[in-house]
């Protein structure tokens, strides 16, 4: 069965249909109207395979903050629907990934259970239109969004592109690894028999 789903999500600040196919290539069609959140996006999909479709009209007459949250709850929403009933699912995934100067690490838990736990420092408060703070708010999304456990730390860096695109990536390979379908697994990976 194909594992893809589309969300569409319509309120007074944004309006987003989001298409998420996690057995995918890598390709790419975002409309997020910030350059910057496009490129990171475009970066996790590539990274971690997945075909991944995003059309958002927000309130960037405001700011960044509801655009780049509310596609967090959308991409959440439609990793947990196309996981269907985890049967078979590898569950865990990791990435320790460099970028240049920046380290950058990433665990998940595909478990059924959010949590969120984040360390990451920013010189600058903004790159090319995103707000660096909103990077937690975008993972925190996804995270209770899909009921994750989801991890991320820089390490360490400099440069803040560098930091915030370390990030997506590793989430991306950690994500990509914990999504994958191992045919020993009998049911769900899961002492409870539940996920």
């Amino acid at each position: 069965m194909a594992r893809t789903a589309t969300v569409t999500r319509t309120t007074r600040e944004t309006q987003i249909t989001l298409t998420l196919n996690l057995d995918g290539t890598g390709k790419t069609d975002l409309n997020t109207g910030i350059g910057f959140f496009d490129h990171m996006l475009d970066g996790f999909a590539r990274h971690g395979l997945f075909d991944l479709a995003v059309d958002c009209h927000g309130d960037l007459e405001v700011d960044c903050h509801h655009t780049i949250e509310d596609i967090g709850i959308a991409l959440g929403t439609a990793l947990r629907q196309a996981l269907g009933d985890k049967a078979g699912l590898v569950r865990y995934g990791s990435c320790l990934l460099p970028m240049d100067e920046t380290l950058a690490l990433c665990a998940v838990d595909l478990g059924g259970r959010p949590y969120f736990v984040y360390d990451a420092q920013f010189a600058t408060p903004a790159c090319g239109g995103m707000d660096t703070q909103m990077a937690r708010e975008f993972f925190y999304a996804v995270s209770y969004s899909s009921a994750m456990n989801l991890h991320l730390k820089v390490l360490y860096g400099e440069n803040d592109h560098h930091k915030l695109e370390a990030m997506f990536k590793a989430f991306a390979k950690a994500l990509d690894a914990a999504t994958r379908l191992d045919a020993r697994i009998d049911g769900v990976l899961s002492t409870k028999g539940t996920l």
